[in-house]
């Protein structure tokens, strides 16, 4: 009998506080949540619930006061920041709703950067970077500047940035916020391919239409999870993706109607 494997994020009364004496308030309030391989959760939640304080400690961008934080169930909350670096750059790609790149390096370089810190070659690092790039269909890109890209093309820059050490694990903040309706709808496509390949996904979002592509919609309050639902829509039903153009049902029914038109004619 084959031992099951332990949740990929699991915690357990995770508490962050903010403040000192009548000032201080809980931003997570004893936390318990766990995450299984291959979910792609999203967190909602009005502004100053937790949600993305939440995301900095999954990231391990942040600490938190109390509680405990297992990582493929190994707990990690005692480890130096050094150990916390290098399990990020291992295991967790970020991806930040103000894109976060760096202005004074072109696409091809803010993509490679965090390969820097695994001490891999320059040259190889590029390559790497221009690999992942073609999947994003930047290619043409790689030596523009950030300020010379759209909106959505940063965003992409971002997630390929994200991608680029293979990370189990994807988090997003806000990954739509900055984007129009177009460049929303394909970085969430990219999120839902991404998805479809294994890796787990966190995103925090105020945006009630993005949960069409996840697994499970969490929705936090006052710093508590107050509803953990499963997604009974997944990325994989087409109304749920509302691709741009025609969808199935418009093609088939085209394909009636131009039956029907041929019968009419037959009978003239």
């Amino acid at each position: 009998m084959s031992k099951k494997n332990p949740p990929v994020i699991e915690l357990r009364g995770l508490t962050k506080k903010y403040g000192l004496g009548d000032a201080e308030h809980n931003a997570l309030d004893a936390i318990d949540l766990t995450i299984e391989k291959g979910e792609f959760i999203t967190i909602m939640g009005p502004s100053g619930c937790g949600k993305t304080t939440l995301l900095n400690i999954l990231g391990l961008l942040d600490r938190s006061d109390d509680g405990e934080y297992l990582l493929d169930g190994k707990s990690i909350e005692n480890l130096s920041n050094t150990r916390h670096a290098r399990i990020r750059s291992q295991q967790i790609g970020i991806v930040f709703q103000s894109f976060n790149l760096i202005n004074r390096l072109n696409v091809i370089e803010n993509v490679a950067l965090p390969l820097t810190y695994k001490g891999i070659h320059r040259t190889k690092r590029l390559t790497m970077a221009s690999e992942i790039l073609k999947n994003f269909h930047l290619s043409e890109r790689e030596y523009y500047m950030p300020w010379q890209l759209s909106g959505g093309q940063m965003q992409r820059v971002a997630i390929a940035r994200a991608l680029v050490n293979s990370p189990s694990i994807i988090l997003a903040d806000e990954p739509t916020g900055n984007l129009d309706s177009k460049s929303s709808h394909i970085v969430m496509q990219e999120l839902s391919d991404i998805h479809k390949r294994g890796n787990t996904i966190v995103m925090v979002t105020h945006n009630p239409n993005l949960t069409t592509y996840a697994s499970r919609v969490i929705h936090m309050l006052d710093g508590k999870i107050a509803s953990d639902t499963k997604n009974p829509v997944t990325p994989e039903d087409p109304s749920a993706k509302k691709p741009l153009g025609s969808s199935k049902a418009t093609k088939v029914e085209s394909k009636k109607s131009a039956t029907g038109r041929k019968k009419k004619q037959a009978k003239k």
